[in-house]
């Protein structure tokens, strides 16, 4: 839908913040959680502020991309960011831990929406060769709220409590919702056929029971393997359904287009590849190579400057061009090669040298980052087009969750297994390493490179297998066509 240049710089500007909004949220938090969850009583369950967040967020994807579809994006955009302001508010708020328990998951489900259907408006309002530019805009909003949201919100923990780091989302979100009333235009309609019910009540179960059994897994126990078995048993009842649904809410169907389906696994790649381990970077650098908390902040830092840089780059070019193969193939070689390199690399080099390398990966991954997501969406009937989103963010987002989950029960048993005796993994902290003798911090910093070369080893393989999907992606250009895009193999890839 053609929007004049105002209007369409307007609604960019809205879209960027509302993104950044979404974004800044959880970055934000994090640097908060010890006080919140003190001051609550409820320190043992500290992770489920991050974990009820996350996984809202992740199960409602498909939900809202369908309801997009039918309703129009609009409606469920705007009705996203209220929700979002008002559980902000209902967190800071919070008199116990439950209440602010409930509030995120509300926060999460809403956030799902912000993220997803600022992607959508940007496939309906633009030309598939104007697109990578301004999703990588929007997508930028996530490398820069992890630049400056634990800082962000260490400040303002410090100065005016912790209610504000979610009372804070209130102003900047009712500006962005007056401006988004503006700025985004009624779009047409999709499919009018009925919702997706029995998909969205088999789907929901299925992504629930899998993020906790990997969860739970790697703690021991019968709990997390009967969660698998339910995820297992839902998703298995999920493939039926859609397989009979009309207007499934994970389009399979589309999935036989060799673009798409090489897309969604590239994008997966950003998620296993590079989001799961940006976590443990600075315990790994803490450990191995002995520096200080705030030091080792500096190689995760490197990654994401090297993101941020990379991904409006390859969004700039790839509108100029309208060639995009070249960006992920080229990205994905890079993100292979410098995790190979942290696999090989020997502990005690100056940091310089790591933080370079895990550059380069940052590099690798943002050259396709964004972009991805806009040749897929040039790849699917515009009627689709909130419900093919939903599904790459989904993929990306569960390959994250999975893949930490995984990394972290390879690094706690790992780590564990190979300490000396009379070291409890349980208690070990950096402080408790660094106050250590000398001998016995190397023996440390030996183990924590042995555990950790396998996981980088690994994670270069991912990076090699999205060079294979690179590869597959089929050549084209994106397309300067406007109007509505036909349900057509690849609509919008002009030869």
């Amino acid at each position: 839908m053609p929007l004049s240049p105002l209007r369409f710089r307007l609604l960019v500007a809205s879209l960027l913040t509302v993104s950044f909004l979404g974004a800044l949220d959880n970055t934000v938090v994090t640097t908060a959680l010890a006080t919140v969850a003190g001051q609550l009583g409820a320190l043992e369950h500290m992770s489920w502020i991050v974990v009820g967040y996350t996984l809202a967020s992740t199960v409602l994807m498909p939900v809202l991309g369908g309801l997009g579809d039918r309703i129009g994006p609009r409606a469920v955009f705007l009705s996203s960011l209220a929700v979002f302001i008002l559980s902000s508010v209902a967190c800071g708020f919070a008199h116990d831990f439950l209440w602010l328990i409930v509030a995120r998951v509300v926060q999460g489900m809403s956030s799902a929406g912000l993220q997803l259907l600022s992607q959508t408006i940007i496939a309906e309002t633009t030309t598939p060769r104007q697109r990578p530019k301004h999703l990588a805009i929007i997508g930028a909003a996530f490398p820069v709220a992890i630049l400056i949201g634990p800082l962000l919100g260490g400040l303002i923990t410090d100065s005016w409590g912790w209610p504000w780091v979610f009372w804070v989302n209130a102003p900047v979100g009712v500006v962005a919702l007056l401006l988004a009333a503006i700025a985004v235009p009624h779009l047409p309609r999709g499919a009018r056929s009925r919702f997706d019910l029995l998909g969205a009540l088999t789907l929901t179960p299925a992504l629930v029971a899998l993020v906790l059994a990997v969860t739970w897994i790697p703690l021991g126990g019968t709990a997390g393997v009967i969660a698998a078995v339910i995820a297992l048993l839902c998703f298995a009842a999920f493939v039926l359904v859609e397989r009979r649904a009309a207007e499934p809410i994970v389009p399979f169907r589309l999935f036989a287009n060799r673009t798409m389906i090489t897309g969604t696994a590239i994008s997966a790649i950003v998620g296993i590849g590079l989001f799961s381990i940006t976590a443990y970077l600075p315990t790994y650098f803490q450990m191995a190579y002995r520096t200080s908390a705030t030091v080792s902040g500096l190689v995760p830092i490197a990654t994401v400057l090297g993101m941020l840089v990379s991904n409006l780059t390859s969004g700039w070019l790839a509108s100029r061009t309208g060639r995009y193969r070249v960006f992920p193939l080229c990205g994905t070689v890079l993100g292979a090669l410098g995790l190979g390199a942290m696999a090989v690399l020997p502990v005690g080099l100056p940091l310089w040298i790591p933080m370079a390398v895990m550059a380069v990966v940052g590099l690798g991954t943002g050259a396709f980052m964004s972009l991805i997501v806009a040749v897929v969406q040039s790849a699917a009937p515009r009627a689709r087009t909130g419900a093919v989103t939903a599904t790459v963010n989904l993929v990306r987002q569960m390959g994250s969750t999975v893949a930490t989950a995984v990394i972290g029960g390879v690094i706690g048993v790992g780590v564990a297994a190979a300490l000396p005796h009379g070291l409890d993994p349980a208690t070990l902290t950096p402080a408790i390493v660094h106050a250590a003798p000398v001998p016995v911090q190397q023996h440390i910093a030996a183990i924590y490179r042995d555990v950790f070369a396998p996981v980088f080893a690994a994670l270069a393989a991912v990076y090699a297998l999205g060079v294979i999907a690179s590869a597959l992606l089929p050549e084209g250009r994106l397309s300067d066509a406007t109007g509505p895009v036909p349900a057509a193999a690849e609509p919008s890839l002009s030869r």
